[in-house]
């Protein structure tokens, strides 16, 4: 057992260098990765062997810790909070991809210098 006075964190595990990620948060991440190392809890992370602790973000308090990360997310990606089941299932366009403007770097810029490539 570890001396290390544990700490709250959210943490990522991977399997290799690109390879399989896994995403968690615990009370105590010395006893946490010790775990993913060794194998010791059956789940995603040992199925998948991701034994390496390649980032980790210490933190306050879980529940605050849980939600300030969560509406960062959503308020960085999607700050109008707007529905985007309706893009997954390919009935709307997604939302958070911003249209091609007129100029140079729009697709129809791209398209038209190719056909004058030609």
């Amino acid at each position: 057992m570890s001396e290390r006075r544990p700490f709250i964190a959210t943490y990522i595990q991977s399997s290799r260098p690109h390879g399989v990620l896994y995403v968690g948060m615990t009370a105590n991440l010395f006893e946490r990765g010790r775990q993913h190392r060794d194998g010791a809890v059956e789940g995603f992370a040992s199925r998948y062997g991701c034994g390496l602790l390649v980032w980790y973000e210490p933190l306050e308090l879980v529940t605050s810790a849980k939600r300030v990360w969560k509406l960062e997310l959503i308020e960085r990606t999607n700050p109008g909070w707007i529905d985007l089941y309706p893009s997954l299932c390919g009935l709307a366009p997604d939302p958070r991809v911003k249209p091609e403007d007129d100029g140079e770097g729009s697709v129809a810029a791209f398209l038209k210098r190719l056909e004058t490539d030609e």
